[in-house]
Parts: C-alpha cells; structure tokens; sequence
C-alpha cells in the first residue's frame, strides 16, 4: 500500500520537450545540402564533356544544387515538424523526415514508384540510424578512457608456446 506521505511526482520533474525552430533547422540543413550539391554539381561538370567550360557548374550541372538542398530542407522541416507536433524526440521523427526527403527524389525521377520505394528506404535508413543512437560507432559514452584505449589498441594472445623446448 502507498503511503498517503509519499512525494507525488510534480510536472517539473518529468522530461519536458524543447521545441525545435523548424524554419531555421530547415534553412540551416538546405544550405549545408546546397554546399554538397554544388561539390557533386562540380564534379558532374569535371567529368563530363562539353564546350560550356567552368561556367557549367551553374548552367549544365547546377539542378543538383538545388535539388540537394530541397532535400535536406524537407528532411529538416518534415522531421523538426513531427518532433514538435508528438513533442517527442525519438527515432520516428527521423523515419518521417527520410520519408518526405526519399519522396522528393522519387518526384524527381517523375516516378509514384519510385517516390514510394525511395521513402521507404530513405526512412527506415535514417530511422535505423536514429534508433541506434546517431551514431556508426556504437554506444562508447559508457565506456572509460581507458576502456575504449584497451579496446582500440590489439591484444597479444596470452597462450602458452605449442612446443617448449627440452
């Protein structure tokens, strides 16, 4: 039985959720997307052939800026919008963000098919990602300096010699 002196717990002690700025989180994510798109743009330009020279970057290339950074402002939008909606941070919100950003590559390709595909791959990737902690590492927090400096430097076996001399 509980006890009527017990501490009840106030609303101050639950987890409470900070709402994220959605505008500049997707303004800040399109513009690093543009600055990959405009190295992928400028590697398209280098390897292709034509008689535009430099300024195809821009002219004959330069789409993928753009696209590149349509898709990290919707992944960024879509995925701070479901976070402030379910004020949750967890990994569905990345699944719904790789979803919007996937369909937008397949809207791209003018494929239903492959915007569908594209939403589904793109969405369990990021939220796999996501669920397994943003990280490609593992969970090494928990770990110690000196466990993670064991860990990473190779271990000499300590067997005994197969053969000892007589």
């Amino acid at each position: 039985m509980a006890s009527a002196d017990a501490p009840k717990p106030s609303a101050a002690d639950a987890p409470s959720y900070e709402a994220k700025p959605t505008t500049q989180y997707a303004m800040t994510a399109g513009g690093q997307a543009a600055l990959v798109g405009a190295f992928v743009s400028a590697v398209q330009n280098a390897l292709g052939s034509h008689s535009k020279g430099a300024s195809g970057f821009l002219s004959r290339t330069g789409g993928t800026i753009g696209f590149f950074a349509a898709m990290g402002a919707t992944f960024a939008a879509t995925e701070s919008f479901v976070a402030n909606q379910r004020e949750k941070e967890d990994s569905l919100n990345g699944v719904a963000g790789g979803c919007a950003a996937g369909f937008l590559a397949g809207i791209r390709a003018r494929s239903l098919p492959i915007a569908v595909a594209s939403c589904a791959v793109i969405g369990a990737a990021v939220g796999t990602f996501d669920y397994a902690g943003q990280s490609l590492r593992g969970d090494t927090e928990s770990l110690s300096y000196e466990e993670r400096r064991k860990r990473f430097f190779k271990q000499n076996p300590s067997s005994s010699p197969l053969s000892a001399p007589q």
